[in-house]
C-alpha cells in the first residue's frame, strides 16, 4: 500500500527496546568476572533494590530498539496505513536510519504522536542517532520540531493527559485503551519483551508494537475530541473506519488478527 507523503498529517509510533548487555557490561561492571547476560541481571537486581522492589526497569541510556512501528494518519484523522520498519530483518541501525530519514526528509510536515515519547522513545532514538552517526539536523535545530514540549510537532499523549506530569498516569496506555473499549495489553506485556527477545521472538515483539500503536491512535482520537478538533460522532465514525481497515488488512498484516479478535466498542460507565 502506497500513501502519498503529503497525505500524511500525523505519525503515531511506538518503539520496543531491550537492555544493551554489552554496554551495561562495559559501563557498569568492566572489572568484574561476569558475562553480558549476567550484567543485565545484576543491573536489574540493583535497580529493584534501589527502588524498594518497585521496578527493575533499565534506563533508556542502556537500551537499544528492536522494533519501530508507525501508523500513518491523514489530516482528517483517518488511519491510512501501519508499517513496521526494516521488516523482516529488524536491524536496529537500519530501523533508526529509516525512522530519522522519514522524519527529516519525507514526512517533515507531519506531527509525531506518542505515548511517553518524550520520556523514552525520542531520547532513545536520539541516542541511537548519536551512536550510529546519523544527522538529525531539523529535529535538533528547528525550535518547532519534535523537541519542543509545548509545540504541535510532537504530541505526547501521556504528557498531555497527565497535565504535563502534574499527576502520574497510573495504568498508562493500557488503562486509557480499555476505557475506550480497545484491547490494551493482551497476550504480551511490556516487561516480557526482553525475555521474548532472548527466545528469538522478534516478530511477536513487532506484533505487540503494532498493537500499542493502534491503542495510541484511538487515544489520540479521543484527545482530539477533548480539544474540539473532532465531534464525538465523527470520532466514532473514524473508529469504525479503522476497524474496517484492520479487517481488510488481516492477511497483509497478520499482527492485526489478535487485535481484531479482542476488539471492543466504547461503552462508558458508570
Amino acid at each position: 500500500m502506497t500513501i502519498p507523503y503529503d497525505d500524511v498529517k500525523y505519525l503515531v509510533f511506538d518503539v520496543e527496546s531491550v537492555p544493551d548487555s554489552r554496554l551495561i557490561k562495559k559501563v557498569r561492571y568492566p572489572e568484574e568476572e561476569i558475562d553480558e547476560p549476567g550484567a543485565v541481571l545484576k543491573f536489574q537486581q540493583e535497580l529493584l533494590e534501589g527502588s524498594n522492589g518497585v521496578s527493575d526497569f533499565i534506563p533508556v541510556t542502556f537500551q537499544y530498539p528492536i522494533s519501530i512501528c508507525i501508523a500513518k494518519i491523514r489530516e482528517d484523522f483517518s488511519l491510512a496505513d501501519i508499517i513496521t520498519l526494516d521488516k523482516p530483518q529488524f536491524r536496529p541501525s537500519e530501523m533508526v536510519r529509516l525512522f530519522w530519514h522519514g522524519i527529516e526528509n519525507l514526512y517533515n510536515h507531519a506531527s509525531l504522536v506518542t505515548f511517553n515519547g518524550r520520556g523514552f522513545d525520542i531520547p532513545l532514538l536520539e541516542l541511537m542517532a548519536f551512536r550510529y552517526g546519523y544527522t538529525v539536523k531539523r529535529h535538533f535545530k528547528d525550535k518547532w520540531a519534535g523537541r519542543n514540549r509545548y509545540g504541535n510537532k510532537h504530541i505526547d499523549l501521556q504528557d498531555f493527559l497527565s497535565n504535563y506530569n502534574a499527576i502520574r498516569m497510573n495504568g498508562g496506555l493500557n488503562l486509557l485503551a480499555k476505557v475506550l473499549g480497545k484491547p490494551g495489553k493482551m497476550s504480551t506485556k511490556g516487561d516480557e519483551v526482553y525475555g521474548m527477545f532472548q527466545q528469538g521472538k522478534i516478530q511477536e515483539i513487532n506484533d505487540y508494537c503494532i498493537h500499542d500503536v493502534l491503542d495510541t491512535y484511538f487515544i489520540f482520537l479521543r484527545t482530539r475530541v477533548l480539544l474540539g478538533e473532532l465531534e464525538i460522532g465523527k470520532e466514532q465514525e473514524l473508529v469504525k473506519q479503522a476497524k474496517t481497515f484492520i479487517y481488510v488488512n488481516l492477511e497483509r498484516i497478520p499482527a492485526l488478527k489478535e487485535y481484531y479478535d479482542n476488539w471492543g466498542d466504547w461503552v462508558p460507565w458508570p
